[in-house]
């Protein structure tokens, strides 16, 4: 199995996941191959990133290569992390990769004030720049689907110009299921990211 390559450049991306399912390494695996490409990575979120699960994800990366890795939190209010984050985007040089890890409430509507910021990041974040939204999925009461999650406010993140992916646990422990658009993959994850 080699380590999987999601082959983003320049996508916006509203990735739902399955709670625990790994969608933040999801975000770390990325992030570490935006690096090693030379490029930085900035992360939103209101938590930091578990420091151990970060260590295995980045240990094939140096010192100074893992300093591209810029964090930065939500803490406050919404809109003024947005200005924030959009500035460092727009400043710095070779960003990347924006990865927004739990952007929104874990559940119910997503605020219409948080999709207007949203739809700021994909229209002022450099076009060379993958954005990646991380937020968790919910079920879909209506029957009309078997999977066990869909993407909130879906219709609208499509408008806004994100692609819709979601991921969920598969049939053991470590594999998942990788839905980007209308293609499944299934992969596996592990200490270093995931394979397929």
């Amino acid at each position: 199995m080699e380590r999987f390559d999601f082959d983003t450049n320049g996508d916006r991306i509203h990735l739902a996941v399955e709670g625990s399912t790994g969608g933040t390494t999801l975000g770390l695996h990325l992030a570490a191959d935006v690096i090693n490409r030379g490029k930085r990575v900035l992360w939103a979120s209101v938590e930091m990133p578990d420091p151990a699960r970060f260590s295995q994800l980045f240990q094939h990366l140096s010192l100074i290569e893992s300093s591209r890795f810029h964090a930065m939190n939500f803490g406050g209010k919404f809109d003024r992390a947005i200005d924030a984050l959009l500035e460092a985007a727009t400043s710095l040089p070779s960003v990347g990769l924006i990865v927004m890890d739990d952007w929104c409430a874990s559940s119910g509507r997503i605020s219409a004030e948080r999709l207007h910021h949203i739809e700021r990041v994909a229209k002022e974040c450099p076009e060379s720049a993958t954005v990646l939204l991380i937020s968790k999925g919910s079920v879909d009461a209506s029957g009309s689907t078997d999977d066990p999650i869909i993407a909130r406010s879906a219709d609208v993140m499509t408008k806004k110009g994100y692609q819709i992916w979601r991921l969920w646990r598969g049939t053991n422990g470590a594999k998942r299921v990788l839905v980007r658009g209308d293609t499944s993959t299934d992969v596996v994850i592990e200490d270093s990211g995931f394979v397929a």
